[in-house]
């Protein structure tokens, strides 16, 4: 029926839906609009976090060290990405992915104002609340970009640079924002700003709700009546327990910060192992979808390198940017935190004509497992770069061009369009059914991974040089990437008919 009944709303979009916002989807203005805010909220907290954490307790910060601060900004990254996995479970066999995102987008918004307030306590306690909402909403809000279009369609690609551009343009106001309230007001006020995006960006999602797939359907695999009634009793019975048992460690001393972050790095590796484990024994994936499975584990390293050096824009690269980059250009002085819109900026602009060069290309565009590997050689690019301006100086004291920091954000913003429209669009295509959200929900694993790995790399920052920091974490991206070019002819072979 096109018209709802009392009480019932149609369960898929109204056809002229279908190519009503620049030829994609109508529901498509909806996710991407909810991404705008949940991106201004989260990316501009974190451009300020780290300014935070290293901050004197007199400016209003928490007196860490810097290779601290970065550690414990990228333990609270990896945190996040790790939730994304019972987010993506708790879609697929109980809440169905639009409540998911819904009561997401609620935790995020608490927590945000919850870090509002100016204790160390409430800002751990936004910390956590933000890394359980985002592990709910980010894996199935884009499971649900990917269920607006059939697998073959051409336009998905060009969808999710789309999407992807709604993403940035978050990035980009976001620590504008946050971080002129940040740096000039105080840092709570920051993040109170965050609190009140995220809130807006829940308000368009519920009002255009009727233009999204599948929203009034339940889990797409649900559980029966029983199962669920005791998962939903073991998953609170054990977050409480959680909690209980780290205050009490904490308390007694042996759960200090850097242990935690240690822990942290320890489940980021051992999660996604597990859970392709996990998929690739389970029955209800079948032989051609576990024989995709495979060339997906590539992508997934692929993910991992890139993003080990795009976390970094937000922690060594905003300390590098706030002690040894000059704060205007033109005249014009700006917060140091002002340098993390750079990267959104660029992908705002850049998002669309990679867009547009998919859709003109059509099928002789670039296989997805190029895309994503000329994103990992623009990372380690983006790195290398700095080698030259952080050189031949005498002593730390001196300032360097905004430009380089610029230059550097230009190549990480154009791979980052490279990579993670195609990683997301490949993972909804190369999906098994019965695991749709958890597997996209394994891509934002490949996330947690690459914090995880940051969390005890950057510990270096401060301890080496930092033409040595940048120049070898640089090298290693681009030799990755490369290798997966000469990967490419099995890649293409074995992800077949995906392209």
């Amino acid at each position: 029926m096109s018209h709802s009944t009392a009480g019932t709303e149609p369960a898929t979009p109204p056809p002229e839906d279908d190519h009503a916002f620049f030829g994609q989807p109508r529901g498509l203005m909806t996710l991407s609009g909810l991404e705008v805010w949940e991106r201004f909220s989260f990316l501009g907290m974190q451009a300020i976090l780290v300014l935070f954490f290293a901050d004197t307790v007199a400016n209003g910060g928490m007196d860490m060290d810097p290779g601290t601060a970065a550690s414990v900004s990228a333990a609270y990254g990896t945190l996040v990405y790790l939730v994304s996995v019972a987010g993506g479970w708790l879609a697929d066999r109980i809440l169905g992915s639009y409540r998911a995102v819904l009561y997401g987008g609620i935790l995020i918004a608490c927590g945000h104002y919850s870090m509002a307030v100016p204790t160390d306590a409430m800002t751990w306690v936004g910390l956590g609340l933000i890394s359980a909402g985002t592990g709910l909403l980010k894996p199935n809000v884009a499971s649900m970009v990917g269920k607006l279009y059939r697998t073959d369609d051409e336009r998905r690609d060009a969808g999710f640079a789309l999407y992807y551009m709604g993403i940035n343009i978050g990035a980009f106001v976001g620590p504008l924002i946050t971080g002129w309230l940040g740096e000039h007001v105080s840092w709570h006020w920051g993040f109170s700003a965050a609190a009140v995006g995220m809130t807006l960006g829940l308000i368009q999602y519920v009002a255009g709700r009727r233009h999204l797939a599948g929203r009034k359907h339940a889990a797409e695999f649900a559980l029966a009546p029983d199962a669920m009634r005791r998962a939903v009793r073991l998953i609170i019975g054990g977050a409480v327990v959680v909690a209980v048992v780290a205050t009490a460690l904490a308390l007694a001393g042996w759960l200090t910060m850097d242990r935690f972050v240690d822990v942290l790095t320890v489940i980021s590796v051992i999660a996604p192992i597990v859970y392709f484990v996990v998929m690739f024994r389970s029955p209800r994936v079948t032989a051609e979808e576990r024989g995709r499975l495979r060339p997906y584990i590539v992508l997934f390293l692929g993910s991992v390198v890139f993003n080990f050096i795009l976390f970094q824009a937000y922690s060594t690269m905003m300390l590098l940017a706030s002690t040894n980059a000059r704060t205007e250009i033109l005249g014009f002085t700006f917060p140091a935190s002002w340098y993390a819109s750079a990267l959104g900026a660029f992908e705002v602009a850049l998002a669309p004509v990679v867009a547009a060069v998919w859709a003109r290309m059509g099928p002789r565009q670039p296989h997805a497992s190029n895309k994503i590997a000329f994103g990992v050689i623009l990372g380690g690019l983006s790195f290398l770069l700095m080698v030259l301006p952080t050189s031949g100086h005498a002593d730390d004291t001196y300032r360097m061009a905004a430009w380089w920091i610029v230059g550097s954000y230009l190549l990480l913003g154009l791979g980052d369009i490279l990579l993670e429209t195609s990683g997301m669009s490949a993972t909804t295509k190369l999906a098994p059914k019965a695991f749709a959200s958890q597997t996209m929900a394994l891509w934002f694993l490949s996330l947690a991974l690459a914090n995880g790995i940051q969390a005890q790399i950057v510990k270096l920052y401060g301890e080496v040089s930092n033409p040595a920091y940048f120049g070898v974490n640089g090298a290693i991206a681009v030799a990755a990437g490369v290798a997966m070019i000469a990967a490419a002819p099995w890649l293409k072979r074995t992800m077949h008919p995906v392209h």
